[in-house]
């Protein structure tokens, strides 16, 4: 007898929790009803936020806006001095170091620099293609006296 309630007690068990789960999907609306609910109630929310919005008057937007360009001039003219201050250091220092170089004597101008052997690279790059392109035009002339004749 006592297993006999004991399985009963089980079944009812069992039963309750098959209930329950059924129950929990049925109550569940579907994801396009949860969507729709939340959509209405984030609006609804927005529109109580915005009606508690203290907008300011002409007065107070003029002398915010003042304050706004005011800050902005400041600003402007700080940043205006210390990039003149950086501009003037670093010709400052460039003219040092031109009057070191010119300063030097004679092995100064002996001495090429890395933009003058650039120069000469390129000068001889150019001079080579001017010798190609002279060479190929004197053979295309003798090409054409050869087979004009």
């Amino acid at each position: 007898m006592a297993k006999k309630e004991k399985s009963e007690a089980a079944e009812k068990i069992v039963k309750a929790e098959k209930a329950k789960s059924k129950k929990q999907k049925s109550d569940k609306p579907g994801a396009f009803a949860r969507f729709r609910k939340s959509t209405v109630r984030f609006f609804k929310d927005f529109r109580g936020e915005i009606k508690k919005i203290v907008w300011p008057d002409l007065k107070m937007v003029l002398k915010s806006s003042g304050v706004v360009i005011a800050s902005i001039a400041i600003f402007l003219v700080f940043i205006w001095l210390i990039d003149l201050g950086l501009s003037k250091s670093i010709d400052l220092l460039s003219d040092v170091a031109r009057g070191a170089d010119s300063g030097a004597g004679e092995d100064a101008d002996e001495t090429p620099t890395a933009a003058d052997e650039l120069e000469g690279i390129i000068d001889d790059e150019t001079a080579d293609e001017t010798e190609k392109e002279e060479e190929a035009s004197v053979s295309d002339t003798a090409e054409s006296t050869d087979t004009g004749d």
